[in-house]
C-alpha cells in the first residue's frame, strides 16, 4: 500500500492564471470607478464655478467652497433663529449664558470624575467629552472648549501610566490571555487611542489660529482663536514636562519648538519655559537628545533667525554627569564569569550547574539594577552635547553678527569643560578674534575669556599656549564695571578671576597678580555692596595665593618707577610701588561684611587669629558671596537695624516759657483786643461820602 495521498488540493497552474486573471479585472474594475469618481467630482466643480461666475453680475459673490448642511443642523438653525428673535436684554443674554456654561461646566465635570474614578471601565467617556470640543453655540463655544482642553488635560497625567505603552503584535493578539489582561489591554489600546486624537484636535487648534481659518459652523469668530490656541499650546506644555515617557511624546515636542519662535511673545514664553523644565528634570537623557535635535534643524532651517531665547533654553541642559568622578564601584574591575573550558577543569558536574545557574542570576540582577544604564546615559549627553557644540560652532563661523552671539558665547562658557580637544586650537583664534574687533559687549568678551580660561584650566592645561593678551582685555575692562552699569557682569569677571590666577596661579608672575589686586580693590569703591563683597573676597583668594602680595599693605616702594593706573598692561604699570589704600574707607562703608572683609584684609587676610574671617564668608566662593547679597529682591542683607526711638516723656507748653510780668502783658492785650468792637458802619459811611 503506497503512501496516503494529502486531501489538500494542490492549485495547478492553471488556476493560479485564473486567480490572477479575476485579481488584475477586479484592479481594472477599481481603476476605472475611481477615475469616474474623480471626472465626475471635477464636472460638479467645473459646473458650481460657472453659476457662481454667471451670477456675479447680478448678486453678491458667496464663496465657492460651500456646504450642504444636514437636516437636524437645518432645523437646529432655525430654532435659534426663532430663538434669537425675540428681543431680549443684555442682562438677560448674561443669565442666560451663565445658565447654559454652568450646565456645561456640571456635564464636563461628571464625565471627568466617572473617568478617573473606574478609567479601565469609562475610557469611552473620554471620546464623550473629547466630542465637547466642538461646542456650537457661539454663546458659550469658546469657554467650554478651553474648559474641555483642560480637564483632558489633566485626566491624561493622572491615567496615563508610568511607562510607555507598545502595540501588540499579530502573535500576541492571537494568544489567550486571562479577563485581567485582556482588560487592561483593551484599556492601553483606548487610552493611546484617544490620546493620540486628544493631541491631534490640539494641534489642529494650534493651526486653525496661525492660517487664521474660518469654521464651517461659524460658532468661533477670527478674535478667539488665539485664546483658544494659547491653552492648547499651555496643554501641550503640560504633557511634554508631566508624560516625557509615554507616547507621542517626540510629536509633542516637533510641534512645540517651533512656537519657542513665535512672535506671539506669551506662546513663545509658554514653550521656552516647558522645554527647560523638560531639560531640567530629564536624568537619563533621551527626551533632551530629541528636544536638541529639533533645535538644532529648525535654527539650521531659518537660517539662524531665530529668537535668543530658543538658545537660551540649552543653557539648562544637565550634562554634568559625563564630568562625574567614578565612584568605587564603577572603578572597582568587573566580575568575570568562568567560561566552559575553567568550569570542566575545575568543578564538578554538579557544581558546574549550580554556578551556571548563579551567573545566570547574576546576569539578571545586573539588568534589573539597570548597571548599564550609567554607560547610556553617557552616550546620550556625548550626543546631545555634539549637536549643541554643531549649532554653536555654525553661528560663530556663518553669522557673527547675528543677536544669537551673545547666547552662544554664554553656551560656550557654560560648556568650556566639555568641549574636545580637536577645537580648542580653532576656537582660541576666533574667539581672540572677535574680541580684537571691538564689537562685543563688555558681557561678551568676559563670556569669551571665561571659555578660553575654563578650557586652559580643564582639557587644554596641556596646551603650550600663553594667553596674556585676554589678561590684558580683562585688566582694561575692570574700571568699566561701575554701578552705573549692569551689576550681574562682576560675577563673570570673578568667574574669569578664579580661572586665570587661582587655578594657573603657577603660570601668573607675581607682577601681573599685584596689579589684579590693586584694580579689583579701587573698583570695589565703585559697585554696588554685594559686588564690593565678591570683589573683596576675590582679592583675600589671590593674596592667600599669592602672599608676597602682601608688599602693597606697606607704604615702602618695592623697586623704581611710580604706579601708572592708567596703563592697560598688568605687567607694566608698577603695582608694586603703591599701597591699597581703598581698604581704608571701605573700613567706614555703610554695609556690616564690606566693613568686615576690608579689616581682614588689612592685617594681611588671616586664617587664624582675632582678625580671621568666621566660617560663614571664609568658606564660600567669591560667586557665591555676590549672589548671597544680591539686592535683586530690593532687601537689605544682612538687615538694617532700626533707629532708637528718643521720644520726649513730656512737652513743654508755650506759657512755661515766659515769666510772670510778660505773661500779665499778653493776657492784658488779649483781653483789650477782645472787648473793642470795630465800628464796620461808620467807616463805609465816610467812604461813600467822599
Amino acid at each position: 500500500m503506497g503512501p496516503s495521498r494529502s486531501k489538500k488540493r494542490r492549485p495547478t497552474f492553471r488556476r493560479l492564471l485564473k486567480t490572477s486573471g479575476v485579481k488584475l479585472e477586479n484592479k481594472m474594475k477599481n481603476r476605472e470607478m475611481k477615475q469616474q469618481n474623480v471626472a465626475k467630482k471635477q464636472r460638479k466643480e467645473q459646473k458650481r464655478l460657472r453659476q457662481a461666475v454667471k451670477g456675479v453680475s447680478l448678486q453678491t459673490p458667496c464663496p465657492l467652497e460651500t456646504y450642504r448642511k444636514r437636516p437636524e443642523e437645518e432645523e437646529e438653525e432655525t430654532e435659534g433663529a426663532t430663538a434669537s428673535s425675540i428681543a431680549l436684554t443684555a442682562e438677560e443674554r448674561r443669565r442666560l449664558r451663565v445658565q447654559k456654561l454652568n450646565q456645561k461646566k456640571k456635564i464636563i465635570a461628571g464625565l471627568g470624575a466617572a473617568i478617573i474614578s473606574d478609567p479601565f471601565s469609562n475610557m469611552k467617556r473620554v471620546k464623550e467629552l473629547r466630542g465637547m470640543m466642538m461646542e456650537t453655540d457661539p454663546s458659550v463655544a469658546v469657554s467650554v472648549r478651553k474648559l474641555v482642553m483642560v480637564s483632558l488635560m489633566e485626566i491624561f497625567k493622572d491615567i496615563a501610566p508610568s511607562y510607555r505603552i507598545r502595540p501588540l503584535t499579530t502573535d500576541e493578539k492571537a494568544v489567550k490571555v486571562k479577563k485581567e489582561t485582556q482588560l487592561l489591554r483593551e484599556f492601553e489600546e483606548g487610552l493611546v487611542s484617544q490620546y493620540k486624537f486628544f493631541l491631534e484636535d490640539l494641534e489642529q487648534v494650534i493651526k486653525d489660529w496661525k492660517q487664521k481659518k474660518r469654521k464651517r459652523s461659524a460658532a468661533v469668530g477670527l478674535h478667539s482663536y488665539r485664546g483658544l490656541a494659547q491653552v492648547a499650546v499651555r496643554c501641550l506644555c503640560e504633557l511634554l514636562v508631566a508624560l516625557p515617557h509615554f507616547n507621542f511624546h517626540n510629536n509633542i515636542i516637533i510641534v512645540l519648538v517651533p512656537l519657542m519662535n513665535e512672535p506671539a511673545r506669551k506662546v513663545s514664553e509658554l514653550c521656552c519655559d516647558a522645554i527647560r523644565k523638560l531639560f531640567q528634570q530629564d536624568k537619563v537623557g533621551g527626551a533632551s537628545l530629541a528636544t536638541v535635535r529639533v533645535i538644532s534643524g529648525l535654527v539650521k532651517s531659518l537660517n539662524y533667525n531665530v529668537r535668543p531665547e530658543v538658545l537660551r533654553t540649552l543653557l539648562s541642559l544637565r550634562i554634568k554627569e559625563v564630568e562625574v568622578k567614578k565612584d568605587l564601584e564603577s572603578t572597582a574591575p568587573k566580575k568575570k564569569f568562568m567560561t566552559n573550558k575553567e568550569r570542566k577543569k575545575n568543578l564538578s558536574r554538579m557544581q558546574r550547574k549550580w554556578k551556571k545557574a548563579e551567573e545566570k542570576l547574576e546576569k539578571e540582577l545586573l539588568e534589573a539594577e539597570a548597571s548599564e544604564s550609567k554607560q547610556q546615559k553617557i552616550k546620550l549627553h556625548t550626543e546631545t552635547l555634539n549637536i549643541v557644540f554643531l549649532v554653536y560652532f555654525r553661528i560663530l563661523k556663518k553669522a557673527q553678527k547675528s543677536v544669537l552671539l551673545p547666547v552662544v558665547l554664554e553656551g560656550l562658557a557654560n560648556f568650556a569643560h566639555l568641549i574636545n580637544m580637536e577645537f580648542f586650537d580653532d576656537l582660541l583664534n576666533v574667539l581672540q578674534n572677535l574680541i580684537q574687533s571691538g564689537d562685543l559687549t563688555n558681557r561678551e568678551s568676559l563670556h569669551c575669556v571665561q571659555t578660553v580660561f575654563t578650557i586652559l584650566s580643564g582639557q587644554g592645561d596641556a596646551l603650550n599656549i600663553d594667553p596674556l593678551k585676554f589678561y590684558s582685555q580683562v585688566y582694561k575692562m575692570l574700571p568699566q564695571l561701575n554701578a552705573g552699569v549692569q551689576n550681574d557682569d562682576v560675577i563673570i569677571v570673578l568667574r574669569c578671576l578664579d580661572s586665570m590666577l587661582i587655578r594657573r596661579r603657577k603660570q601668573v608672575t607675581l607682577q601681573r597678580a599685584m596689579a589684579f589686586v590693586k584694580r579689583l580693590s579701587m573698583l570695589s569703591l565703585h559697585v554696588l555692596p554685594n559686588a564690593s563683597v565678591g570683589i573683596l573676597a576675590m582679592n583675600r583668594a589671590i593674596m592667600q595665593a599669592f602672599p608676597k602680595c602682601d608688599f602693597l599693605l606697606d607704604n615702602e616702594v618695592q623697586g623704581s618707577g611710580f604706579y601708572l593706573p592708567e596703563v592697560g598692561e598688568p605687567e607694566h604699570c608698577n603695582a608694586q610701588n603703591t599701597a591699597l589704600w581703598e581698604l581704608h574707607l571701605l573700613q567706614r562703608h555703610y554695609h556690616s561684611v564690606v566693613r568686615r572683609f576690608a579689616a581682614h584684609l588689612t592685617r594681611g587676610a588671616p586664617s587664624e587669629g582675632s582678625a580671621a574671617l568666621g566660617a560663614d564668608l571664609s568658606r564660600r566662593s567669591p560667586p557665591e558671596l555676590f549672589e548671597d547679597y544680591s539686592i535683586k529682591d530690593m532687601t537689605f542683607n544682612p538687615p538694617v537695624a532700626a533707629p532708637n526711638s528718643k521720644k520726649k516723656d513730656s512737652f513743654v507748653v508755650g506759657a512755661a516759657l515766659m515769666d510772670g510780668d510778660l505773661q500779665r502783658r499778653a493776657d492784658a492785650a488779649m483781653t483789650a483786643a477782645g472787648n473793642t468792637q470795630l465800628d464796620f458802619t461808620a467807616v463805609y459811611t465816610d467812604t461813600h461820602a467822599h
